[in-house]
């Protein structure tokens, strides 16, 4: 298979010519220079670069080239081609998306530390920190293998370098597309591996990075070698429609005259879906329509003209509105902005448009890259930074990574949470109580954006308001929940396993898995330890066992037999100081403690088990769950939470069951600096209006 077999087509006459400019380096890349000019080979990189930067010094790039040829000379690709077209051509594409001057001399210079006799104490002489800084990360990235054994370790390692510097990562995803481009010189099992591995970490990467023109083509490069039937199939749906008449061409003429009428300045443009586009909306859709093979594009010059052009098309024709979605309001995770919509035509064509503005429109297109040098000094002539970088334009997503990688030791499971993370399909945005929002997967539960917001101080959280309401931490949010996360005083909360089924975000199952680690849940050595915190299937806390004497429980000499016994104070009855207790051995040579009275007792000597002496060391800070049984009104959890405060007592967890027949029952459990306390704690609760009883909790309980 040649390289151009293996090439799926251009979705746009740029990339077209960025192909047959890249097939022209081969033949001028040794073409002839001077001292005062730029060789011819670097002519378009020129071209394009100027596009962008009008007044950018070449003589860098000059310089860049002259020694990358140099070094490279007498090295071929298995295309036979000389070896400087590979970084002539990912100096290219990273042109053709707007890249600064540093971004491509780091680009001709990235394999000439890994491939040849240049170091980096060479690249740093002549081009600078920044530039050596570029090659240096993306020469760490050549090091290291794809094979299977070897992914988790590459992956952090290229990860670590974009989070240092976003622009590592974009000159690796140009490095990768002409390489996918040039493929077919390989053997087809080593293009399948290839494939793959784009597929699965670099694609999802670019789409995070916001570079959707290197992603797109990404994604149709990996779909003809992986589904090569799929793609023929798309192949020749694309060359059918182009003989059957352009709705969306007419379409966009009616958008410009709708427009020109109004007085908005705006360009309508057609843009064809690339193949993998197509492909998607065929398997929703079944049978295509002339106006699914493409979708409107509305640039304007302000933000203010989207919402004007908006206004125009939902007057004069018929919306979708189901379609409608605002991306400048609430911009996505990879700083995607545009207006989303669709409209009807009088035939039942319906066309996507897209509004956006200029820049918006760079930014979309080349994300990241798009956005210059983030270190470039904003005024004088130093460096604005030294010492540790920090990226300003670094997307939250990525730093969240950088902090996993840091908090995973183990590189199997941040392998694993990078794949599940980089294969979540859509993303929701949620506003946070402070006025922020916060970007989470699709399916993300208050899990999720508990650790989102709160990174692992959100082990404390002990639940959440979805819209106003009180909700689980097991609550599914939506695109647009406003949601508040509800966080416990004291430090000893954690979370529980479960918490891991409603997770689907490393963010989340990282920390919780690590807590845990260091943790047995509910489960407390005589040695010393805190006690872990249970909680119910639905993600809100559970009673949890107060503890005696400094956080400790202590067993009488009835467990000497047992001297390295775990105990547990029973979540079923909650006992505490001075309560008369009672315990019982059961599986793993674990001491449950119950109060007396508790009906699951009864239960154990019915089934023959024996008791064990246990006693109360002293009477400490404890933790108690009570149940407030009371009459429905306005500000009654905030009356309630109040006289709790004020009682000296923290709020560990609450729940609030539905109203029935106008009576609520509230569930708390909380922590009592002394377990004497309690007995002044319950009256305050029943002196609340409206409440007509407070009691222990009991719980039924599995013996």
């Amino acid at each position: 298979m040649s390289a151009e077999a293996t090439n799926p087509g251009a979705p746009s006459r740029r990339r077209a010519r960025a192909r047959i400019d890249i097939r022209r380096l081969g033949r001028v890349a040794l073409g002839p220079t001077s001292r005062d000019r730029l060789p011819d080979a670097i002519g378009h990189v020129a071209e394009a670069h100027r596009a962008h930067h009008p007044d950018a010094d070449l003589t860098i790039l000059r310089r860049a080239y002259v020694l990358a040829e140099s070094s490279h000379r007498g090295q071929m690709r298995k295309s036979g081609e000389p070896y400087i077209t590979h970084p002539l051509a990912v100096t290219l594409i990273l042109a053709e998306l707007g890249a600064e001057t540093t971004t491509l001399t780091a680009a001709l210079l990235h394999d000439t530390v890994e491939d040849t006799d240049v170091t980096l104490d060479q690249v740093r002489t002549q081009f600078g920190e920044e530039v050596c800084f570029l090659v240096d990360g993306v020469t760490k990235l050549e090091k290291v293998d794809y094979g299977a054994a070897a992914e988790p370790e590459t992956f952090r390692k290229m990860l670590v370098a974009t989070g240092n510097d976003v622009r590592v990562m974009s000159i690796k995803l140009a490095d990768r597309l002409h390489n996918m481009r040039t493929l077919g010189v390989m053997r087809p099992e080593k293009q399948a591996r290839i494939a793959k591995v784009t597929r699965d970490v670099l694609i999802p990467l670019a789409e995070r990075l916001g570079v959707q023109a290197l992603k797109t083509e990404l994604e149709d490069l990996v779909f003809a070698i992986l589904h090569p039937e799929e793609y023929e199939n798309t192949r020749a749906l694309i060359a059918a429609d182009t003989t059957e008449g352009d709705p969306l061409g007419v379409i966009a003429e009616e958008v410009r005259d709708v427009l020109r009428d109004a007085d908005l300045a705006a360009e309508v443009l057609v843009r064809p879906r690339h193949f993998v586009s197509v492909h998607r909306v065929r398997l929703k859709r079944g049978e295509l329509r002339g106006t699914d093979f493409g979708r409107l594009l509305v640039l304007v010059g302000e933000d203010a003209d989207c919402y004007g052009v908006l206004g125009e098309l939902h007057t004069c024709f018929t919306p979708v509105i189901s379609e409608f979605k605002d991306f400048i309001a609430t911009p996505k995770f990879n700083l995607y902005q545009s207006l989303h919509t669709a409209v009807a035509s009088p035939d039942g064509q319906v066309a996507e448009i897209l509004i956006r503005t200029h820049q918006m429109h760079k930014v979309a297109e080349a994300g990241v890259v798009a956005l210059g040098n983030p270190y470039a000094p904003t005024e004088g002539p130093e460096p604005a930074v030294e010492g540790e970088r920090a990226d300003p334009t670094r997307p939250g997503w990525l730093s969240r990574l950088l902090e996993w990688q840091e908090s995973t030791p183990d590189p199997d499971t941040f392998w694993t949470s990078l794949r599940a993370d980089l294969a979540q399909d859509g993303e929701i945005t949620v506003f946070r109580s402070d006025g922020g929002t916060l970007g989470l997967p699709a399916g993300a539960s208050c899990v999720d954006a508990a650790y989102a917001q709160y990174g692992e101080a959100a082990h404390g959280c002990i639940g959440a308001r979805v819209n106003g309401r009180l909700a689980t931490l097991s609550t599914v949010l939506s695109d647009g929940d406003t949601v508040q996360l509800l966080l416990a005083h004291d430090s000893g909360s954690g979370p529980s396993p479960d918490w891991l089924d409603h997770a689907r975000t490393p963010a989340a199952r990282i920390p919780i898995t690590g807590w845990l680690a260091t943790h047995p849940e509910s489960e407390v050595r005589t040695s010393g330890g805190q006690p872990t915190e249970p909680r119910t299937a639905g993600g809100t806390a559970a009673p949890a066992p107060p503890v005696a004497h400094s956080g400790r429980p202590a067993v009488e000499n009835a467990v000497v037999d047992l001297p390295d016994a775990t105990v547990r104070l029973a979540g079923c009855c909650t006992p505490v100081p001075p309560d008369a207790v009672t315990g019982f051995a059961v599986r793993g040579g674990v001491v449950t403690v119950h109060r007396e009275e508790c009906p699951a007792v009864g239960r154990m000597e019915a089934r023959g088990r024996e008791r064990v002496g246990v006693r109360w060391l002293a009477t400490g800070d404890c933790r108690v769950t009570l149940v407030a049984e009371s009459f429905g009104r306005p500000r009654l959890l905030a009356d309630l939470t109040e006289a709790i405060a004020t009682a000296g007592a923290a709020v560990v967890s609450a729940t609030v069951e539905p109203p029935s027949e106008q009576r609520v029952r509230h569930t708390y459990t909380l922590q009592l600096p002394d377990a004497g306390g309690l007995p002044g704690l319950m009256r305050a609760m029943r002196e609340v209006p409206g409440v007509y009883d407070v009691s222990r909790a009991q719980h039924p309980a599995t013996a």
